[in-house]
């Protein structure tokens, strides 16, 4: 209970003996003439009236504590809560209608990624080939760039070497100034062949050799006693080869079988 109302109630209870102090007095006044007393009876009767009406409004209006308000004021809260979820809730029928546009949009969307994903592998793919083949590329024209070069030395080693193959070696017994020019040309072409193989051009002359037509080409067939079909027996001229890649294949003859 406030403290307000106790102290209503105590002066409630004071001005409650005071009235009946007043009847008391009325009742000791009775053998007194009545019109003397007629005046203070009707005051104290009008005052006792109005005193036990308002202390009747009083018992009769709800006191309530402040734990109960405070619980009244939670609920109330809470009711107004969920009805203001129940109206913010969509319907269940337009829930349904929701999910089934999200479900297309999502398998839309996944058949564009697939799509994405897969063009996208196929274009990393073609680039990492296109890298390769250029990387590849790249390492040939290191290799094989002075190819044209070589084709254009080879006419002079095959010159150098027609020339040492015609000198006589009794010619040159008997002139000294002969066999001082053949010395020369024939360090001449070992000077060239040291330069060939250390730009990877090697010389071919497969004599006595198994024919390879990669490497090879014939120009005439013939059979040869003492010696295996399939073979090669005369070069008419050497071939040369660059890093393994035949230059010019080796011009000869191959045995035949009889």
């Amino acid at each position: 209970m406030f403290p307000y109302i106790r102290k209503r109630q105590s002066n409630n209870i004071s001005s409650l003996q005071s009235r009946q102090m007043g009847l008391l007095h009325c009742t000791k006044l009775r053998h007194t003439s009545p019109r003397k007393m007629a005046a203070p009876c009707r005051t104290v009767l009008r005052s006792v009236t109005n005193f036990t009406s308002a202390a009747l409004f009083r018992s009769t209006k709800p006191r309530y504590s402040t734990r109960y308000l405070a619980t009244t004021a939670t609920e109330t809260s809470k009711t107004e809560d969920a009805e203001a979820d129940k109206s913010e809730t969509p319907a269940e029928g337009e829930m349904s209608q929701a999910d089934k546009k999200l479900t297309e949009e999502k398998a839309k969307l996944d058949k564009e990624l697939k799509e994405y994903k897969d063009k996208y592998i196929r274009a990393l793919a073609e680039t990492e080939n296109v890298r390769q083949r250029m990387k590849q590329q790249l390492a040939d024209a290191k290799l094989y760039g002075i190819q044209s070069f070589c084709k254009d030395l080879l006419e002079v080693a095959d010159v150098l070497q027609k020339a040492t193959e015609t000198v006589p070696a009794e010619e040159m017994k008997n002139n000294p100034t002969l066999k001082t020019l053949f010395e020369g040309l024939k360090m001449t072409e070992t000077q060239m062949q040291k330069v060939f193989s250390r730009n990877g051009l090697e010389m071919l002359n497969p004599v006595g050799e198994k024919f390879d037509p990669n490497f090879h080409e014939a120009l005439f067939m013939a059979p040869m006693e003492g010696k295996e079909p399939g073979t090669v027996a005369v070069v008419s001229k050497v071939g040369y080869t660059l890093h393994n890649r035949v230059v010019r294949p080796a011009l000869v003859g191959v045995v035949k079988a009889p």
